[in-house]
Protein backbone atom coordinates (compact mmCIF):
# COMPACT_ATOMS: atom_id res chain seq x y z
CA UNK A 1 0.00 0.00 0.00
CA UNK A 2 1.43 3.38 -1.09
CA UNK A 3 0.68 6.41 0.56
CA UNK A 4 -0.29 9.74 -0.78
CA UNK A 5 -0.77 12.83 1.47
CA UNK A 6 -3.01 15.42 -0.50
CA UNK A 7 -3.32 19.20 0.34
CA UNK A 8 -5.74 21.62 -0.44
CA UNK A 9 -8.31 18.85 -0.67
CA UNK A 10 -11.02 21.00 -0.89
CA UNK A 11 -10.18 23.24 -3.78
CA UNK A 12 -11.35 21.61 -7.29
CA UNK A 13 -7.93 19.44 -7.68
CA UNK A 14 -8.11 17.89 -4.30
CA UNK A 15 -12.01 17.49 -4.55
CA UNK A 16 -11.56 15.56 -8.45
CA UNK A 17 -8.85 13.39 -6.94
CA UNK A 18 -10.71 12.68 -3.43
CA UNK A 19 -13.48 11.40 -6.29
CA UNK A 20 -11.20 9.10 -7.74
CA UNK A 21 -9.46 7.71 -4.89
CA UNK A 22 -11.34 4.62 -4.84
CA UNK A 23 -10.14 3.54 -8.08
CA UNK A 24 -6.54 3.25 -7.19
CA UNK A 25 -6.89 0.39 -4.57
CA UNK A 26 -3.03 0.32 -4.11
CA UNK A 27 -3.03 3.57 -2.71
CA UNK A 28 -4.04 4.79 0.82
CA UNK A 29 -5.30 8.68 1.26
CA UNK A 30 -4.75 11.01 3.45
CA UNK A 31 -6.79 14.70 2.50
CA UNK A 32 -6.53 17.66 4.29
CA UNK A 33 -7.24 21.17 3.98
CA UNK A 34 -6.22 24.17 6.70
CA UNK A 35 -8.71 22.69 9.19
CA UNK A 36 -6.50 19.18 9.78
CA UNK A 37 -3.03 20.73 8.63
CA UNK A 38 -1.28 24.16 8.28
CA UNK A 39 0.98 24.07 5.64
CA UNK A 40 2.36 27.33 6.85
CA UNK A 41 3.01 25.43 9.87
CA UNK A 42 6.76 23.96 9.46
CA UNK A 43 5.94 21.91 12.64
CA UNK A 44 2.81 20.87 12.00
CA UNK A 45 3.82 19.54 8.75
CA UNK A 46 6.95 17.70 9.94
CA UNK A 47 4.24 16.38 12.34
CA UNK A 48 2.05 15.51 10.35
CA UNK A 49 4.32 13.86 7.80
CA UNK A 50 6.27 11.65 10.48
CA UNK A 51 2.33 10.63 11.85
CA UNK A 52 0.90 9.43 7.75
CA UNK A 53 4.73 8.55 6.65
CA UNK A 54 3.42 8.97 2.59
CA UNK A 55 5.47 8.33 0.12
CA UNK A 56 3.67 11.12 -2.30
CA UNK A 57 2.91 14.46 -1.36
CA UNK A 58 0.15 15.72 -3.83
CA UNK A 59 0.13 19.57 -3.03
CA UNK A 60 -3.03 21.13 -4.72
CA UNK A 61 -3.19 23.78 -1.55
CA UNK A 62 -2.75 27.41 -3.53
CA UNK A 63 -3.79 31.39 -3.58
CA UNK A 64 -5.92 31.27 -6.65
CA UNK A 65 -7.88 34.52 -6.94
CA UNK A 66 -5.95 36.25 -9.42
CA UNK A 67 -7.42 39.78 -9.27
CA UNK A 68 -6.91 39.67 -5.48
CA UNK A 69 -3.57 38.77 -5.51
CA UNK A 70 -2.68 41.95 -6.45
CA UNK A 71 -3.55 43.91 -3.14
CA UNK A 72 -3.27 40.24 -1.12
CA UNK A 73 0.31 40.03 -2.09
CA UNK A 74 1.74 38.93 1.73
CA UNK A 75 -1.04 35.88 1.78
CA UNK A 76 -0.35 34.84 -2.18
CA UNK A 77 2.97 35.02 -1.31
CA UNK A 78 2.47 32.88 1.94
CA UNK A 79 0.28 30.06 0.36
CA UNK A 80 1.86 30.08 -3.29
CA UNK A 81 5.56 29.95 -1.99
CA UNK A 82 6.38 30.18 1.44
CA UNK A 83 4.29 26.99 2.08
CA UNK A 84 5.44 25.07 -0.78
CA UNK A 85 8.81 25.44 0.37
CA UNK A 86 7.62 24.63 4.07
CA UNK A 87 6.08 20.95 2.10
CA UNK A 88 9.19 20.72 0.28
CA UNK A 89 11.37 21.00 2.67
CA UNK A 90 9.74 18.19 5.30
CA UNK A 91 8.96 16.13 2.44
CA UNK A 92 12.95 16.02 1.31
CA UNK A 93 13.98 14.97 5.42
CA UNK A 94 11.29 12.00 5.31
CA UNK A 95 11.83 10.79 1.41
CA UNK A 96 8.77 11.74 0.38
CA UNK A 97 8.27 13.06 -3.46
CA UNK A 98 6.12 15.79 -3.55
CA UNK A 99 3.60 16.64 -6.77
CA UNK A 100 3.42 20.31 -6.76
CA UNK A 101 0.44 21.96 -8.91
CA UNK A 102 1.59 24.97 -10.86
CA UNK A 103 0.42 27.89 -13.88
CA UNK A 104 0.76 29.22 -17.22
CA UNK A 105 0.57 32.30 -15.53
CA UNK A 106 4.44 31.64 -15.03
CA UNK A 107 4.99 32.86 -18.65
CA UNK A 108 4.16 36.15 -20.03
CA UNK A 109 2.23 35.09 -22.87
CA UNK A 110 3.95 36.35 -25.50
CA UNK A 111 5.34 33.88 -27.29
CA UNK A 112 5.35 32.66 -30.79
CA UNK A 113 4.90 28.86 -30.23
CA UNK A 114 3.09 26.47 -26.93
CA UNK A 115 5.08 26.80 -24.18
CA UNK A 116 7.47 24.05 -23.03
CA UNK A 117 9.21 24.24 -19.99
CA UNK A 118 12.49 25.01 -20.20
CA UNK A 119 11.01 28.36 -21.91
CA UNK A 120 11.73 31.61 -20.24
CA UNK A 121 9.42 32.26 -17.76
CA UNK A 122 7.85 36.32 -16.96
CA UNK A 123 4.87 36.06 -14.95
CA UNK A 124 3.37 39.90 -15.01
CA UNK A 125 1.13 39.33 -12.26
CA UNK A 126 1.58 38.90 -8.15
CA UNK A 127 -0.62 35.76 -8.69
CA UNK A 128 2.08 34.54 -11.66
CA UNK A 129 5.19 35.94 -9.27
CA UNK A 130 3.87 34.28 -6.69
CA UNK A 131 3.77 30.52 -8.17
CA UNK A 132 6.90 30.65 -9.66
CA UNK A 133 8.55 31.26 -6.41
CA UNK A 134 7.07 28.71 -5.01
CA UNK A 135 8.23 26.60 -7.86
CA UNK A 136 12.06 28.22 -7.15
CA UNK A 137 11.34 26.84 -3.46
CA UNK A 138 10.10 23.76 -4.30
CA UNK A 139 13.13 22.56 -6.62
CA UNK A 140 15.31 23.88 -3.94
CA UNK A 141 14.43 22.05 -1.16
CA UNK A 142 13.56 18.91 -2.48
CA UNK A 143 15.07 17.25 -5.58
CA UNK A 144 12.38 14.52 -6.06
CA UNK A 145 9.88 16.85 -7.21
CA UNK A 146 6.86 16.96 -10.52
CA UNK A 147 5.92 20.05 -10.72
CA UNK A 148 3.01 20.15 -12.77
CA UNK A 149 1.56 23.30 -14.75
CA UNK A 150 -2.05 23.62 -15.82
CA UNK A 151 -4.27 26.36 -17.14
CA UNK A 152 -8.08 27.49 -17.11
CA UNK A 153 -9.11 24.85 -14.63
CA UNK A 154 -12.19 24.13 -14.09
CA UNK A 155 -14.26 21.00 -12.21
CA UNK A 156 -17.60 20.11 -10.49
CA UNK A 157 -16.21 21.48 -7.26
CA UNK A 158 -15.51 25.40 -6.22
CA UNK A 159 -15.83 28.44 -8.33
CA UNK A 160 -14.85 28.25 -12.09
CA UNK A 161 -14.94 30.09 -15.42
CA UNK A 162 -17.50 26.91 -16.36
CA UNK A 163 -20.09 27.47 -13.47
CA UNK A 164 -19.92 31.15 -13.67
CA UNK A 165 -21.10 31.29 -17.04
CA UNK A 166 -23.70 29.32 -16.91
CA UNK A 167 -25.02 31.19 -14.37
CA UNK A 168 -24.58 34.25 -16.57
CA UNK A 169 -26.17 32.66 -19.67
CA UNK A 170 -29.19 31.74 -17.51
CA UNK A 171 -29.59 35.47 -16.27
CA UNK A 172 -28.85 37.47 -18.65
CA UNK A 173 -29.87 37.39 -22.74
CA UNK A 174 -26.40 38.73 -23.97
CA UNK A 175 -22.80 38.78 -22.63
CA UNK A 176 -19.33 40.04 -23.93
CA UNK A 177 -16.54 37.28 -23.43
CA UNK A 178 -12.76 38.03 -24.49
CA UNK A 179 -11.73 36.99 -27.48
CA UNK A 180 -7.84 37.98 -27.86
CA UNK A 181 -6.89 35.42 -24.86
CA UNK A 182 -5.96 32.26 -25.98
CA UNK A 183 -4.99 29.45 -23.75
CA UNK A 184 -6.43 25.70 -22.97
CA UNK A 185 -8.91 24.72 -20.64
CA UNK A 186 -8.48 21.90 -18.18
CA UNK A 187 -11.24 19.57 -16.67
CA UNK A 188 -9.51 19.30 -13.53
CA UNK A 189 -10.54 15.56 -13.33
CA UNK A 190 -8.23 14.19 -15.78
CA UNK A 191 -5.33 16.43 -14.11
CA UNK A 192 -6.51 14.17 -11.20
CA UNK A 193 -6.15 11.06 -13.07
CA UNK A 194 -3.44 12.10 -14.56
CA UNK A 195 -1.13 12.77 -11.40
CA UNK A 196 -2.95 9.14 -9.57
CA UNK A 197 -1.66 7.33 -12.80
CA UNK A 198 1.48 8.48 -12.92
CA UNK A 199 1.78 7.46 -8.95
CA UNK A 200 0.64 4.88 -9.91
CA UNK A 201 2.68 3.68 -13.47
CA UNK A 202 5.77 4.71 -10.76
CA UNK A 203 4.77 2.52 -8.24
CA UNK A 204 4.07 -0.74 -10.31
CA UNK A 205 7.71 -0.08 -11.92
CA UNK A 206 6.02 0.59 -15.57
CA UNK A 207 7.41 4.11 -15.43
CA UNK A 208 10.51 5.71 -13.50
CA UNK A 209 10.14 8.94 -11.58
CA UNK A 210 11.75 11.43 -13.73
CA UNK A 211 11.83 14.54 -11.47
CA UNK A 212 10.93 17.93 -12.92
CA UNK A 213 8.70 20.34 -14.93
CA UNK A 214 5.90 19.44 -16.60
CA UNK A 215 2.89 20.81 -18.68
CA UNK A 216 -0.40 19.27 -18.01
CA UNK A 217 -3.84 20.94 -19.95
CA UNK A 218 -6.01 19.47 -21.77
CA UNK A 219 -5.63 19.18 -25.82
CA UNK A 220 -6.72 21.75 -28.34
CA UNK A 221 -6.85 25.35 -28.31
CA UNK A 222 -9.49 28.23 -27.66
CA UNK A 223 -10.58 31.85 -27.03
CA UNK A 224 -12.25 32.45 -23.51
CA UNK A 225 -15.16 33.39 -26.15
CA UNK A 226 -14.70 29.95 -28.11
CA UNK A 227 -15.12 28.11 -24.57
CA UNK A 228 -18.30 30.37 -23.44
CA UNK A 229 -19.76 29.25 -27.20
CA UNK A 230 -18.68 25.64 -26.48
CA UNK A 231 -20.64 25.98 -22.59
CA UNK A 232 -23.83 27.57 -23.63
CA UNK A 233 -24.14 25.14 -26.98
CA UNK A 234 -23.33 22.21 -24.72
CA UNK A 235 -25.05 23.20 -21.97
CA UNK A 236 -28.28 24.02 -24.03
CA UNK A 237 -27.97 27.71 -22.93
CA UNK A 238 -29.66 30.37 -25.36
CA UNK A 239 -27.23 33.24 -24.84
CA UNK A 240 -25.93 35.52 -27.07
CA UNK A 241 -21.97 35.86 -26.87
CA UNK A 242 -20.12 38.56 -28.28
CA UNK A 243 -16.63 38.72 -28.56
CA UNK A 244 -14.88 41.78 -26.86
CA UNK A 245 -11.41 42.79 -26.55
CA UNK A 246 -9.49 42.55 -23.56
CA UNK A 247 -9.22 46.52 -23.38
CA UNK A 248 -12.71 46.67 -23.47
CA UNK A 249 -12.88 44.38 -20.34
CA UNK A 250 -11.11 46.33 -17.23
CA UNK A 251 -9.10 44.20 -14.57
CA UNK A 252 -6.17 44.83 -12.46
CA UNK A 253 -4.22 41.60 -13.80
CA UNK A 254 -2.05 41.36 -16.76
CA UNK A 255 -3.57 38.20 -18.21
CA UNK A 256 -1.05 35.92 -20.64
CA UNK A 257 -2.65 36.65 -24.01
CA UNK A 258 -1.36 33.30 -25.27
CA UNK A 259 -0.66 30.74 -22.73
CA UNK A 260 -0.80 27.54 -25.06
CA UNK A 261 1.73 25.14 -22.99
CA UNK A 262 3.49 22.30 -25.09
CA UNK A 263 2.62 18.91 -23.19
CA UNK A 264 5.04 16.38 -25.10
CA UNK A 265 7.16 15.77 -22.32
CA UNK A 266 4.53 14.49 -19.78
CA UNK A 267 2.91 12.30 -22.67
CA UNK A 268 6.48 10.71 -23.77
CA UNK A 269 7.69 10.13 -20.29
CA UNK A 270 4.95 9.25 -18.34
CA UNK A 271 2.79 7.46 -21.20
CA UNK A 272 -0.52 9.93 -20.86
CA UNK A 273 -3.17 10.48 -23.00
CA UNK A 274 -4.56 13.46 -23.07
CA UNK A 275 -8.67 14.52 -23.89
CA UNK A 276 -9.56 17.11 -26.35
CA UNK A 277 -10.98 19.82 -24.10
CA UNK A 278 -14.25 19.73 -25.88
CA UNK A 279 -14.21 16.31 -25.40
CA UNK A 280 -13.56 16.95 -21.65
CA UNK A 281 -16.24 20.11 -21.78
CA UNK A 282 -18.95 17.39 -22.78
CA UNK A 283 -17.83 15.02 -19.66
CA UNK A 284 -18.39 17.58 -17.40
CA UNK A 285 -21.89 18.77 -18.17
CA UNK A 286 -22.62 14.04 -18.88
CA UNK A 287 -20.90 13.94 -14.95
CA UNK A 288 -21.68 17.09 -13.16
CA UNK A 289 -22.73 17.22 -9.47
Amino acid sequence: MIKVLVTGANGQLGSEISKIAGQFPEMEFSFTDVAELDITNSEKVAEFLNYFKPEYLVNCAAYTNVDKAETDVALATLLNATAVGILAEQTAKTGCRIIHISTDYVFNGQGPRPYKEDDQVDPQSAYGVTKLEGEVLCRKFNPENLIIRTSWLYSAFGNNFVKTMVRLGNEKPEIGVITDQIGTPTNAADLALAILTIISSVNSGKKPFVSGTYHYSNEGVASWYDFTKAIFEIAGINCLVKPIASEDYPSPVQRPPYSIMNKSKIKLIFGLQIPHWRDSLNEYFKHKI
